[in-house]
């Protein structure tokens, strides 16, 4: 059973808790980052720890300024790395007192008041972090002249901008979303109804299940074929990769079809898949040509050299040259392997499903908790031995 959307979940709860919290949200996500949320947005404790969950340190940071709420936010060591001075900076703009409390752009941060609007217009870069735009977004409404965002450069996941704008429409807010200007008037949030949907960021992993395994047919619940999210390029991605997608009703079947020699893809708009498919490549024989990777650098761990590092052990390897990435496919993979996670759950999730065709180990496997707590569990369903502890995958 695929978890719901984090993404999803997470934007709105921080909405409905602008609206009066009175919304009734249904299939909210069970992974760690989402019952964080949940936790911390009623929280009443002047120190607010998001350890390791980035979405939910930008959300808050925007959230607790715009209510009016002094907090101390802090996290895990990786968190203390993430940079977090381009949103900062821009709620300095509109009025907030923020002060870092150890390092400069990074937190722990302590939010101290908002003083009043001072502009209505935000210019931010587009290239670096959706979750910031995302965060202004939300709050946007609760903004007595409203605000507009000037989104300068290359814009990156776009669609989790327009998915913030989708989720703040459902909630009875209006949001214009051009295409680099963001313009959204003083309003207030209804309470509404919301279920969320499965989670395609999740779906991903069993995409490269199919791809590797010799024979295969998976059935996935509840994903929407015109999806919010914008991890549903999966589909197109593993098209290329040997995995054939049929959506009947509110069920995806996937199954082995023919797979291509070479993949270009443009990763600016779905980071999150890039893992997986690049250790799909590597397995298969099957070169890679990517753009569009330049964030996974500040993500749980620095996504771009983590995967260069694992990638070798199977005789593959991922080149940087001038912001364009070449994957270099194993041309005999090993029979075992033994892969580090770097406590970001994705790396583990990405190299799971080389089960197929080795025996795998991967360390801290608790990693997936994050965002997919049952993903072990949902792999013994489909007949992998898991040892807990270093899930040993045969």
């Amino acid at each position: 059973m695929l978890p719901a959307s984090k993404s999803i979940s997470n934007r709105a709860l921080i909405i409905n808790a602008l609206a009066g919290g009175k919304s009734d949200l249904r299939n909210l996500s069970d992974a760690n980052d989402t019952q964080l949320m949940l936790r911390l947005v009623n929280s009443t404790d002047g120190i607010i720890d998001v350890e390791d969950a980035g979405t939910t340190m930008r959300f808050l940071t925007a959230y607790f300024l715009v209510t009016h709420q002094h907090k101390i936010l802090t996290g895990a060591p990786r968190m203390k790395e993430r940079p977090i001075g381009i949103l900062v900076d821009a709620l300095r703009l509109l009025g907030g007192e923020i002060k870092y409390l150890e390092n400069e752009g990074f937190p722990p941060i302590e939010i101290k008041k908002f003083t009043g609007q001072k502009t209505n217009t935000i210019r931010i870069r587009g290239d670096v972090s959706s979750q910031y735009i995302s965060a202004l977004m939300m709050v946007a409404p609760m903004l007595p002249s409203g605000l507009t965002l000037i989104l300068e450069g290359k814009v990156g996941s776009r669609p989790y901008i327009e998915m913030t704008a989708s989720l703040m429409k459902h909630f009875g807010a209006q949001c214009n979303l051009q295409d680099n200007e963001v313009i959204i008037p003083h309003q207030s949030y209804k309470a509404e109804p919301f279920t969320v949907e499965s989670d395609w960021s999740a779906a991903s992993y069993w995409f490269a299940f199919t791809a590797l395994a010799e024979k295969a047919e998976i059935n996935l619940p509840k994903l929407l074929n015109n999806s919010l999210q914008g991890d549903s390029a999966i589909v197109g991605i593993m098209d290329s990769l040997g995995v054939k997608s049929i959506f009947e009703n509110d069920l995806l079947t996937l199954s082995k079809k023919e797979s291509k020699r070479e993949l270009h893809w443009d990763f600016t708009h779905c980071p999150d898949l890039a893992q997986t498919v690049a250790v799909v490549c590597a397995a298969k024989n099957i070169k890679g040509y990517f753009t569009g990777l330049e964030s996974l650098r500040i993500k749980e761990t620095d996504r771009i050299k983590a995967l260069q590092h694992e990638l070798r052990k199977i005789g593959a390897d991922l080149i940087e040259d001038a912001g364009k990435w070449t994957l270099i496919p194993s041309i005999n993979l090993t029979k075992t392997a033994s892969f580090s996670t770097y406590r970001d759950h994705r790396m583990a999730m990405a190299f799971a499903p080389l089960a197929t065709l080795m025996d795998v180990t991967i360390e801290e496997p608790e990693v997936v908790r994050k965002s997919y707590p049952n993903f072990w569990n949902d792999m013994k369903s489909f007949g992998f031995t898991i040892q807990p502890t270093a899930s040993v995958l045969k």
